[in-house]
């Protein structure tokens, strides 16, 4: 955290909002610049008074949102030319790129929402979510959406309070990550054991039957 955050901090304190949301558009695409400490950065500098939080939530939204739009709509239209790129290449592999398919599958539009809350799959999901041509653009923003507004609220409003003390900032960045993906296991366990209860079930209504 310490190296990206120093070095977004003087680039948000120089260019303000407008900088935040090239840095969220750049995360989107694949680039390894953290997400979560874009947003917690765009926070402290609102809590130094270099700008206003409520503004940079917003804006946090924005950049967040249109980025994710972006590769989705990528994967919708141009999918097979936009994984030629070597940067995006390295990220959506056709191993990758088959283990989504299987997830949506699964899963249906949910993996969606919970694609937010992991960096190292969030553009490999958005892509193929798009190249699938069966998730639709309303239905992607929707989901997408609601994963944001828990994610970028934290982030950007947690920075804001702990603006004058990195040190505990720092803690309560790495305890919210942890705590994130704590909850996401759990969640993922409900889900997976709902749609192995109902596929038994289903199972046993077809041998009833014959």
């Amino acid at each position: 955290m310490d190296y990206f955050f120093s070095i977004l901090q003087e680039f948000f304190i120089q260019y303000g909002y407008l900088a935040v949301f090239i840095a969220l558009l750049i995360c989107s695409i694949g680039v390894p610049i953290p997400e979560d400490v874009t947003l917690v950065t765009g926070g402290v500098i609102a809590g130094l008074g270099y700008a206003n939080v409520h503004i940079m939530f917003i804006v946090g939204m924005a950049g967040v949102l249109i980025g994710d739009g972006i590769m989705f709509m990528a994967g919708k239209h141009y999918g097979d030319k936009v994984i030629k790129f070597r940067l995006i290449a390295r990220v959506f592999t056709p191993a990758r790129y088959k283990k989504m398919q299987e997830k949506f599958e699964r899963y249906g539009n949910w993996v969606l929402f919970f694609a937010r809350f992991m960096p190292g799959l969030r553009t490999a999901m958005f892509l193929s979510a798009g190249m699938s041509q069966k998730v639709t653009f309303a239905r992607f923003l929707m989901m997408d959406g609601l994963a944001a507004l828990i994610s970028v609220p934290v982030w950007v409003y947690l920075g804001d309070i702990g603006a004058r003390n990195i040190h505990w900032l720092k803690i309560m960045v790495h305890r919210f990550q942890v705590g994130t993906f704590v909850i996401l296991g759990l969640v993922a366990c409900f889900v997976i054991g709902m749609w192995l209860y109902k596929r038994k079930k289903a199972k046993q209504e077809e041998i009833s039957e014959q």
